[in-house]
């Protein structure tokens, strides 16, 4: 098998699985509608589309950059502006990067890739007010789920390496499992129809972990003498007197 690694950063991004009328949540991690989603965009399928192509592809996440939980609200008014609507709340997640690998056959990641490259509508992430920023295709190799999200490298920004003071990083992982494996859970968001008139979404299995990945970033202390240290103690003069 062969996998192809994104990387889906953004200022913000949204995952919902189980938003209900005016209250809009997201999951911590893209969901597998969301980047299945994603992929028939860039393919050009409409909603009415078939995704039996895409339904068997297996999809691992790894949470290289959880960022934080953001809530929106939103206000509206009838047409004639008589009477006001219930407010809607929007979360979303700001400021996160996720590497998420998509194992399946070499020659339609190969057209994955391409439509990828050459979206026929354009992308988002989760919401259409929240497109892909920085590099989102990152190479498309042999090897499954698992292996891809332990060896890339991490894919947080800059700063969040700097400020990670160890030579490794634990990651969060999140990836597609058979049922009834140990440790499974359940989430509904298999996508069976993406119709607005017959949305359709199944329960699948998914088995969340962890994987160790070094931090570019790190720099170990240099051997040898340290600094001079400064001889002089401001309370050495009050020994005396004590």
């Amino acid at each position: 098998m062969s996998t192809l690694l994104l990387r889906l950063g953004a200022p913000l991004q949204s995952w919902g699985t189980s938003s209900r009328f005016v209250r809009r949540n997201t999951d911590r991690a893209p969901s597998r509608s969301g980047v299945l989603g994603l992929l028939a965009a860039a393919q050009g399928r409409r909603r009415t589309d078939p995704l039996e192509e895409l339904l068997g592809l297996r999809i691992g996440v790894r949470v290289d950059q959880p960022g934080r939980l953001e809530r929106d609200f939103q206000t509206a008014r009838t047409r004639d502006g008589a009477n006001s609507m219930p407010l809607s709340y929007r979360f979303y997640l700001a400021d996160a990067v996720f590497a998420v690998a998509v194992e399946g056959d070499r020659a339609l990641l190969e057209s994955l890739e391409r439509a990828l490259r050459s979206p026929v509508f354009p992308l988002f992430l989760g919401r259409r007010s929240c497109p892909p920023a920085g590099r989102l295709l990152h190479g498309l190799a042999e090897g499954g789920v698992r292996d891809r999200l332990e060896q890339h490298p991490w894919l947080a920004s800059p700063w969040v390496q700097r400020r990670h003071q160890e030579p490794t990083k634990d990651l969060d992982i999140v990836v597609d499992c058979p049922p009834g494996e140990s440790d499974a859970e359940l989430v509904r968001d298999e996508p069976i129809s993406f119709d607005p008139r017959e949305r359709r979404y199944e329960w699948r299995s998914i088995h969340r972990t962890a994987v160790t990945v070094p931090n570019p970033a790190y720099h170990a202390p240099t051997s040898g003498p340290g600094p001079a240290v400064d001889p002089f103690d401001p309370m050495a003069a009050f020994e005396g007197i004590a």
